[in-house]
This record gives C-alpha cells, sequence and structure tokens, in this order.
C-alpha cells in the first residue's frame, strides 16, 4: 500500500474511534443528568410537601436577580 493510503486509513481509524469513544461517553453523560434530574425531583417535592413554593421562590429571586439556592435558605 502507498505511504499516502496508510495515512489515509490511519486518519480514519483515528476518528472512527474516537467518534465510538465520544458516543460512549455521552451515553454515560446522559445517565448523570437522568440520575441528577430525578435527584433534583426528589428535592422539589420533599420542599412542596414542606410548603415551600419554589415558583414563588424563583419570581422572587428573578426579581432580586440572586441565585434561587439564595432564596432556599
Amino acid at each position: 500500500m502507498p505511504k499516502e493510503q496508510i495515512n489515509k486509513d490511519e486518519q480514519i481509524g483515528f476518528h472512527k474511534g474516537a467518534l465510538t469513544t465520544l458516543a460512549k461517553e455521552r451515553e454515560e453523560m446522559l445517565k448523570i443528568l437522568s440520575i441528577v434530574e430525578q435527584l433534583m425531583q426528589m428535592h422539589i417535592k420533599s420542599l412542596q410537601e414542606l410548603g415551600i413554593d419554589l415558583q414563588k421562590a424563583t419570581q422572587q429571586s428573578k426579581g432580586a436577580k440572586k441565585p434561587i439556592e439564595d432564596s432556599l435558605r
């Protein structure tokens, strides 16, 4: 095989390998995101059960330009 073809084949292999790795990383990231979302929903539900109105807290924090975390303290 000519050197140019070997170089092209190496580049193709490199990019295919990178895409495979990145696709697996994306899958894991989506799993992590799903877990984080579930945990957030659990905390939201618990706060609502405790009588905290998160929509009201969010609206107040928008007007005050401070993070919602500060409103929850």
